[in-house]
């Protein structure tokens, strides 16, 4: 006997219809208080909180890097592949919309037909064959599945969903790629510029080598002088290889990134240039209302409620089917008498369909989509939790390296306060050659680090806005 509670639920479905599944009511709300959120707060003064604006890299006042992000955003292949798979997800929900709504057919036929003449086969005289005869018909099919139990409706709710998420997917693409395209960028300007420095150095040990070797002939500087100035200036001479080999490397890097063949940047960016120049203020709205407008976050929200959707599409399996079909067709002799009311055909079959028996397949099904809504929130959760980790490391990271620039620029300055007083010595017979090549090495190594320390803070701005996933297009 079948259960009363079904038969009620066939009957109020029959009369008005109705969607079975769960409703979607959102994803589990994400802290508004989290411990990233306090260091916005209080960490570093020149965090604002204050909106941001989307193309964030353009606050660095670089138009070569501007352009650069640009081109990668256009023409990247992962950019392509992303958009590729958001008109695929638009797609299937344009059928799934499709497959919601009745379908219609429509066919034509004209024929021409004359009989042979049988008298030769049957030895009777049959007046010969018959003259051509004409037949014309019109047919128009229609088909609908009524979606009474939702399942449908269930199906396109996912789909959106779905599409959303790939939109998502493309705007977190952007906002990985963006922040990729600045941090080699910076890299680049960085080897450049160290190269510079070493190249600078190296030049003016070699001339206190050649002024060592002239103190030598005169005999006073001795054997042991020479060869630690010259130890010194070959080993200055010996980074540029490894900075030349990374120049290379991080120009290919940026050619990858802007769908560009190796070497199709080299007399564009070859040229050395400065490093770009951070805000003096980063202008961040509420870290908890940004951090939930992540890509990666809405993707995986959107995700859970496209999983949630397939439960009810599967539920609605276990129901039955109704589908309508009907069959409208004209015929006749003459095309002019073709619409006539007399020549008209017509069908109209309802057809109710139900697999009553189906050895717990449809069971299966749904169990499998609630493991799949199990999974949704697994992931959703996990992405949460990753984005609020990496807004708390990369803040932190920003706020300590812009500490420790000041701190490297204090040291630059004091280290060439000292060259300078050390030259001055030796100018005056009071200083050693080594005293001064000393100095000259310790401001050379405070200035390494100083370029070195503004290279990392760059990337740790642009870290920061990837970790909040600022710079996507709308």
């Amino acid at each position: 006997m079948i259960d009363r509670t079904l038969i009620s639920a066939l009957i109020v479905g029959l009369l008005a219809g109705c969607t079975v599944g769960p409703d979607y009511h959102g994803a589990p709300p994400i802290a508004e208080k989290t411990q990233a959120a306090g260091r916005f707060a209080h960490a570093d003064p020149a965090v604002a909180t204050s909106p941001a604006v989307a193309q964030w890299w353009r606050g660095l006042g670089d138009p070569q890097l501007d352009s650069l992000v640009e081109t990668a955003l256009n023409d990247s292949s992962d950019i392509h592949t992303a958009q590729a798979r958001l008109r695929q997800a638009r797609a299937g929900l344009s059928s799934q919309q499709a497959a919601g709504r009745p379908k219609l057919s429509a066919n034509a036929t004209a024929a021409r037909l004359r009989s042979p003449d049988l008298s030769a086969l049957t030895g009777e005289d049959s007046g010969g064959g018959r003259g051509p005869l004409s037949l014309y018909v019109a047919d128009f099919d229609a088909s609908w599945e009524v979606d009474m139990f939702g399942g449908t409706r269930r199906a396109i709710e996912a789909a959106s969903a779905s599409a959303d998420a790939s939109a998502e997917t493309l705007a977190d693409a952007q906002v990985q790629l963006a922040a990729e395209v600045v941090q080699a960028y910076v890299d680049l300007r960085d080897q450049q510029t160290r190269l510079a420095l070493v190249d600078r150095s190296a030049d003016l040990e070699a001339q206190v080598v050649d002024l060592t070797q002239q103190r030598r002939t005169q005999g006073v500087a001795s054997q042991l002088q020479l060869e630690q100035v010259t130890t010194q200036w070959q080993t200055t001479r010996a980074q540029r290889l490894p900075l030349q080999a990374q120049i290379i490397d991080s120009l290919d890097h940026l050619a990858f990134l802007c769908d560009l063949e190796p070497g199709e940047l080299d007399s564009r960016l070859g040229k050395p240039g400065p490093l770009p120049s951070v805000p003096s203020s980063l202008p961040i709205a509420d870290p908890a209302a940004v951090i939930k407008s992540r890509p990666d976050i809405r993707a995986a929200e959107r995700q859970l409620a496209a999983s949630n959707a397939q439960i009810g599409e599967k539920k609605a399996d276990w129901f039955p089917k109704l589908s309508l079909t009907g069959d409208l067709s004209f015929s006749a002799g003459d095309p002019s008498h073709l619409v006539r009311k007399d020549n008209a055909t017509w069908l109209l079959v309802p057809r109710l369909t139900w697999n009553a028996l189906d050895f717990g397949r449809v069971a299966a099904s749904i169990e499998s989509a609630e493991g799949g809504l199990d999974e949704a929130q697994a992931h959703y959760r996990s992405v949460v939790l990753g984005a609020l980790r990496d807004a708390d490391v990369s803040l932190a990271r920003y706020g300590h390296q812009r500490e420790n620039v000041i701190l490297l620029r204090d040291i630059e300055a004091s280290s060439a306060r000292a060259a300078s007083l050390t030259r001055q010595r030796y100018d005056a017979g009071t200083a050693s050659t080594l005293d001064w090549l000393n100095a000259e090495r310790t401001r050379f190594d405070a200035e390494q680090n100083r370029v070195s320390g503004d290279s990392e803070l760059l990337k740790d701005f642009a870290s920061l806005h990837k970790a909040l996933g600022l710079g996507w297009r709308g």
